[in-house]
This record gives structure tokens, sequence and C-alpha cells, in this order.
């Protein structure tokens, strides 16, 4: 089975002539400083949705400490637990401490966290969030993730050459193609993970985000528009066509940003523009309900990872992201504490899933605003 979270396909979004975005917002001073501002009400209700969720999946653990006996289930469960306002760790309980053991033993000789499928993507997660539950402990085993996931690069020594279009990406391992899915988680958790900054690994990876954005300035594929979003794949994109759409969007600026791409730089500012042009929380841009949870997790983590405490919309209004993410996220949690899609494609009818996938996207909220400390 195809791992649940493969991007699914978009509506199609009409490419348009690119033009410049306003100017980002100034970072601040220290990357540290929290650049989010939440109301206090807001602060208190997240928090709570926050206790809920996490009192949720703790219910939903099998007796030998995995979520479904799948890798993916469980690093993502406890990303939740350890990116949280409680700051969970693996001595804080054994429904933290059994997960972390479970995840240990699934690690392969070369260094893949997996089960039976899509070792780059569960080990990507995997080394995530030993990472988050204790970096010292697991340092061994998060190193051996980095060099799988740095070996299953598409470069020289797999026999691509910078002129092919795959050079640089990630796939799932395997035989299947690099895609932008995969690539952006890589590249998160090699950069959380504290992987080589001068590692040739992320200059590689900025040619294939090249080759997956909609600006032909920048990207030598024939397809290329200038919209300045993203597809899934050079050539391919699950919206239909070569057409951008938001998860990958968010996964490109993302990508662009951990790969050391300054702000300032025209593929960072086109992306940005895409993603002023279509801001939208309610439901996934072009795509309504299907993966929704999946975008609302992509886009917090991106929009983290650049810093900037305003999304300008189509009308120039300056939306305070962390607010609107977070607000939506607590008005759509269930009774019983969970998340869950009604459009039940690509797995997002699983309850621990999206459960851990809103978790960790108000957790982005929390932090960006300095409020996700006990």
């Amino acid at each position: 089975m195809k791992l649940f979270i493969v991007l699914s396909a978009a509506l199609a979004l009409s490419p348009c002539a690119y033009a410049a975005p306003p100017a980002l917002v100034a970072a601040p001073a220290s990357a540290a400083a929290p650049v989010g501002i939440l109301e206090a009400k807001s602060v208190k209700e997240a928090r709570e949705a926050v206790d809920r969720g996490l009192h949720f999946l703790r219910g939903q653990q099998a007796e030998n400490g995995s979520y479904g006996n799948h890798v993916g289930l469980t690093s993502m469960a406890l990303l939740a637990f350890a990116q949280s306002h409680r700051k969970y760790r693996s001595e804080d309980g054994p429904f933290v401490g059994r997960a972390a053991d479970w995840l240990l033993a699934q690690q392969r000789a070369d260094g893949a966290i997996t089960g039976d499928a899509t070792p780059a993507y569960n080990t990507a997660l995997a080394i995530m969030a030993l990472d988050e539950l204790d970096p010292v402990k697991f340092k061994a085993a998060i190193e051996k993730g980095q060099k799988y996931l740095v070996a299953d690069q598409a470069d020289e020594d797999q026999k691509y050459q910078p002129k092919d279009k795959y050079y640089g990406g990630i796939g799932y391992g395997g035989d299947e193609r690099p895609d932008l899915s995969n690539l952006h988680l890589a590249l998160e958790a090699l950069r959380k993970t504290d992987f080589d900054p001068k590692s040739d690994v992320w200059s590689k990876a900025t040619a294939f985000l090249n080759r997956c954005q909609n600006r032909s300035e920048s990207n030598d594929q024939p397809w290329a528009g200038n919209d300045g979003g993203f597809v899934y794949e050079p050539g391919d994109s699950k919206a239909g066509q070569t057409k951008s759409y938001g998860a990958m969007t968010f996964a490109g600026l993302k990508s662009l940003v951990f790969s050391q791409v300054p702000k300032d730089d025209p593929r960072v500012k086109a992306a940005w523009g895409w993603i002023q042009k279509n801001y939208d929380f309610t439901s996934h841009p072009g795509l309504g309900t299907t993966t929704y949870f999946y975008y609302l997790h992509t886009a917090a983590s991106a929009l983290e990872a650049m810093g900037e405490p305003y999304v300008p919309d189509e009308k120039g209004k300056k939306r305070n992201w962390a607010q609107d993410l977070s607000s939506r996220l607590v008005a759509v949690q269930r009774a019983d504490g969970s998340w869950k899609n009604d459009n039940g494609k690509y797995w997002e009818d699983n309850p621990v899933l999206v459960t851990s996938r809103a978790l960790v996207a108000l957790s982005s909220a929390l932090r960006s605003a300095g409020q996700n400390e006990k």
C-alpha cells in the first residue's frame, strides 16, 4: 500500500503571469525571537485543543508501543507529543518511551527506519521524532538515518547527471521517481537534525526544486509557467498537467528556505507571491477537502520556517497566519479530541494520522508566537 502521506491530485489552477509580490515583512532581529501574534484567548484554546488531542492519541497506542505497527504513524504521533507545549520526552512515561523503542527496533542495517514500504518518507519522520525526544540518546540512530536519506538522493552515485530532470530529488525509496513531497520532508529532517550545512545535498536539492517551480526564469524545462507555484515532480502536477497547487507550493517554499536560499531570492519571492494570491486555511487551495490536513501541516511548517508573521492576501490585507490556522483547527476538532477528514482519500479518515498532523500544525503556530512553552 502506498504510504498514507502521498499527496493527492488537486483541482486545476489556472497559471497566470507572475507579478512581483509586495516586499516581505522584515525578518526578526533574532532568529529565535517569536514572530507570530496570538490573542490570549486563542493561546488558551489552542493549548487546550492540543491537550485533548494528545489524550486521544495516547488511547490509540498498541501494546508494543507503536501506532498501527506503522513507522510513519508512530513517528507522527511522537512528533505531536514532543513538539507540543508539554514537551514530552522518553522519560515522561511509557507511552513515549515504548514508541521510541519500537521505532529504533525498525532501523535496518542501511540506516532506514521503516516497514516494508516508503523507506525515505518513514526515515525522515522517524529521525525528526527521535531528535525531538533526545538528540543525544538517539544520536547514532539519527546519523544512520541521515546517511540513508542522503544516499537516496538522485545524483551521480545513482547515475544521474545535473542535466537530468530528476537530479537532486528524493523519492519514496525503490524504483519510484523522485518527487517534492518526499524531498521537502527529507530536507526538513536533515535541517532539523543538524545535518552538515556545507553538504552538497542542499545545492543538488535546489536543482530539483528549480524544476518543480512554475518559474521559467529558473526552470529549464519547456513546460514551466510563471505563476511562482510548485508541482509534485518535474513535468507532473497532482492538480493536473503542470498546474501549481497548495501543499506543494508550501513544500517548495520550505525546501528553498531549508536549502539556505535567501528570502529575497526571486524563487522564494515568486512562491510567496503564489501563496499570497491563494491564501486560504478553510480548504486546500484547488483541492477542497482532499488531503486538507496534510496541507495545513505543510503550510504551518513552511510559514514557521519563513519567520513571517503576516501573509498579505490577494486583496492586500495582512493575514495573521498563526491566528487564522489555530482558530480553524480549534473549530474543527471533534468531541473526543481527535481530528478526522470526512474525505477519506489518502488515509485522511485515519484519526491517528490526522490528529497528529493537526497537533504538529498547532504547535508550529504556537511556537511562532512564542507560546509553545509549558
